[in-house]
């Protein structure tokens, strides 16, 4: 089973782009964030005419998360728990089963966190403390799942083209990184960087200063498996190359092969 992660910066913008990345990836199952989209509005016939059963969890011109999926979706939930008074809409839950086995999917838009410090770094921080909760329980009940989404985390140095442009940025602050650490410390597998090694591997380039161009990428855009999902792990990569396609994103998708 193909399954991708995409922030796709706004599904109005992307609606040429990310349904000729479908038809030429073809993913069994996408995760998608930043659709900056109510439910109602959202193009769901683009995607049910390619055969892609639509769950969406959205919002008025910002965040969102949706998953497009070609297998059915059983219990769909919206909203990351720990928090009744959070209305961003930021994370969805559904499970999709395959022919031996099913998996819980949790689609994730992390909060950014700028500026840091702050509010915004503050409700960062405990976004990835329910995160890493919420993870604690499914492991607790022995699910198999995966949390895969635009997590604004670069983990490491060799994961930023210029580590020192972003020492001072929520996403590369020694706190967030720490509090990624301890998602992984839970057991969790990082999917990408149990099949590749090294720098030079980026999902997002900013539309700004030439990033593209010069390379100078990060990557934020992770699959975390719990042990049994990492079992079933045949492949992780990065679609690099659709960024410099016409009207891209500023990120790129980012898929797994399971074993399903």
């Amino acid at each position: 089973m193909k399954i991708a992660t995409f922030n796709i910066n706004g599904i109005k913008a992307r609606i040429n782009a990310l349904p000729d990345w479908l038809d030429a990836a073809e993913p069994d199952v996408v995760m998608l964030q930043e659709i900056k989209s109510v439910d109602e509005a959202f193009p769901r016939e683009v995607f049910e005419e390619r055969g892609y059963n639509v769950e969406t969890h959205g919002q008025k011109s910002f965040n969102g998360v949706a998953i497009l999926s070609k297998l059915p979706l059983e219990d769909v939930t919206r909203g990351l728990p720990g928090d009744d008074a959070d209305d961003q809409a930021r994370y969805i839950e559904a499970t999709v089963v395959g022919d031996v086995t099913s998996v819980r999917l949790c689609g994730l838009y992390l909060p950014n966190g700028n500026p840091a410090p702050g509010p915004k770094y503050d409700y960062k921080l405990a976004w990835m403390d329910r995160l890493r909760a919420r993870a604690q329980e499914l492991l607790a009940e022995e699910t198999p799942f995966l949390m895969a989404g635009d997590y604004n985390i670069i983990p490491q140095d060799e994961d930023a083209a210029n580590p020192d442009a972003w020492r001072d940025d929520a996403l590369f602050l020694p706190q967030s990184r720490e509090k990624f650490r301890l998602l992984l410390n839970l057991g969790l597998t990082e999917a990408f960087r149990a099949r590749t090694q090294g720098p030079g591997h980026y999902s997002f380039w900013d539309y700004q200063a030439g990033a593209w161009n010069r390379n100078h990428g990060i990557r934020i855009d992770h699959f975390l498996l719990c042990p049994y999902t990492a079992d079933r792990l045949r492949d992780c990569q990065i679609d690099r190359e659709i960024r410099g396609h016409e009207k891209p994103s500023d990120h790129v998708p980012v898929w797994i092969n399971l074993d399903l």
